[in-house]
């Protein structure tokens, strides 16, 4: 994280600037913990200032990194965030048999969320994940009334960014109280580290309990219990 000096410009109605908020999600690859979306309502002038502080597209930063401006952001601006545990997750999934679908309706609610406390935002931007219809249809009612951009890479704006950031700090903090709570390591993503540690856990706790840590549709999933992939 960069240190420059500089501070957060905080929300204040009074200010009378421009404000957009952004949305971005965490955990969609990663086999086990939770899919999160989260949103951040940000001042158009605080821009400039987020990106000199570091902010950016989550995926390019270590862990403590994330989560140290996670915090600041969330000092600062008015955000909101879905989180999906696992065995919420895969109920979902078996019901809408769609991650993109998934997605939607979590964007859509976050933006929801932001709209409740926030009615004066007239624009969101999100990254494109698949047909822009898709999240223009999930959205309600309040978010239906709104501007929204969707577009591939938007984590390249800082306020698209500062959500990714926010979606990963709290995809971390909910994947190591899973770790914690069955006592066995859940490493993020779904490399061969993760396949590792998913023939750990269902060495100690059974086939049965892997959908309360993991993503069942994955094909990491059926590799770890040996049903194929």
């Amino acid at each position: 994280m960069k240190r420059t000096g500089q501070k957060l410009l905080r929300f204040d109605r009074r200010l009378g600037a421009r404000f957009v908020a952004g949305t971005d999600e965490a955990g969609r690859g990663s086999l086990a913990g939770p899919l999160v979306v989260a949103g951040v309502y940000v001042p158009d002038g605080g821009r400039e200032v987020l990106a000199a502080l570091g902010v950016r597209d989550s995926k390019t930063l270590s862990d403590g990194q994330a989560e140290r401006l996670a915090r600041a952001v969330r000092e600062a601006y008015p955000i909101a965030v879905v989180a999906i545990g696992p065995e919420r997750y895969n109920a979902l999934y078996a019901k809408v048999g769609n991650l993109n679908r998934l997605l939607a309706w979590a964007h859509a609610r976050v933006i929801e969320n932001l709209l409740e406390r926030i009615p004066e935002c007239r624009e969101a931007i999100s990254d494109q994940f698949g047909d822009a219809r898709v999240l223009e249809r999930a959205l309600l009612e309040r978010g239906r009334r709104i501007s929204l951009t969707q577009r591939p890479r938007a984590e390249s704006d800082p306020v698209v960014a500062a959500a990714s950031i926010v979606a990963r700090a709290e995809f971390l903090r909910r994947l190591d109280a899973l770790s914690t709570r069955f006592g066995t390591p859940l490493p993020k993503g779904a490399g061969p580290p993760v396949l590792a540690a998913g023939r750990t856990f269902v060495a100690r706790h059974g086939a049965d309990a892997l959908g309360q840590v993991a993503k069942l549709h994955f094909r990491t999933t059926r590799q770890v219990t040996g049903a194929g992939g």
